[in-house]
């Protein structure tokens, strides 16, 4: 009888320890990933919550909104569609951002610099794209390659204020290029390239 209670007892302890060796292997609690699911394959990014809280939770919201559905990637800046005395970029741009329909009214986001949130804009980098600071609302970017230009201090801004990075591609860069090499006119996808949802994984 002692000898089927000390077998029991191992069987708990078995069991408690499989439980925490598989919560080892859950995702990063510091992280929220997101999947971007677009008409050429589906992009994952993780988002930073602890180093950009506002940038992060105003995202959430719009994707929680289902805002996201049927929207676009409609933007691109590469090396060929830029005036050749600019500061370069490569990115994809996208969002609820339309030329025929009125987006709805949303909150402006705190403009969060890379040298308050420690992040940089480095190859699959997703940020808020913007006009002055602060004026963040519901449009983002994915960039193709390492931008300093959009951090704080850099030359892309001339208010020096760089952009809010705020999440990163994990999975899916292959169709973030395969987006960029879509045809475009005057730096607009023709025609845009429509993301079917954003959601959380």
């Amino acid at each position: 009888m002692k000898q089927l209670g000390i077998f029991k007892w191992g069987i708990c302890l078995f069991v408690i320890s499989l439980l925490a060796s598989c919560g080892g292997t859950t995702k990063n609690s510091d992280t929220v990933e997101i999947e971007i699911k677009t008409v050429e394959g589906t992009i994952i990014a993780e988002l930073y919550p602890k180093q950009a809280p506002e940038s992060v939770k105003a995202f959430l919201a719009i994707v929680d909104q289902g805002l996201y559905q049927r929207s676009y990637f409609y933007r691109i800046l590469s090396d060929e569609n830029q005036p050749s005395n600019a500061p370069k970029a490569e990115l994809i741009q996208g969002g609820i951002w339309s030329r025929t329909k009125k987006r709805p009214e949303l909150p402006r986001v705190p403009h969060e610099t890379t040298q308050q949130t420690g992040l940089t804009h480095s190859a699959g980098t997703l940020s808020f794209a913007r006009e002055e600071p602060g004026s963040a609302t519901s449009e983002f970017f994915i960039t193709l390659s390492d931008l300093p230009g959009f951090d704080f201090g850099g030359e892309n801004n001339a208010d020096g204020q760089g952009y809010a990075a705020f999440g990163k591609v994990i999975s899916g860069m292959d169709i973030v290029r395969k987006i960029y090499r879509k045809p475009e006119t005057d730096q607009y996808f023709d025609p845009p390239v429509m993301i079917v949802d954003i959601q959380r994984r």
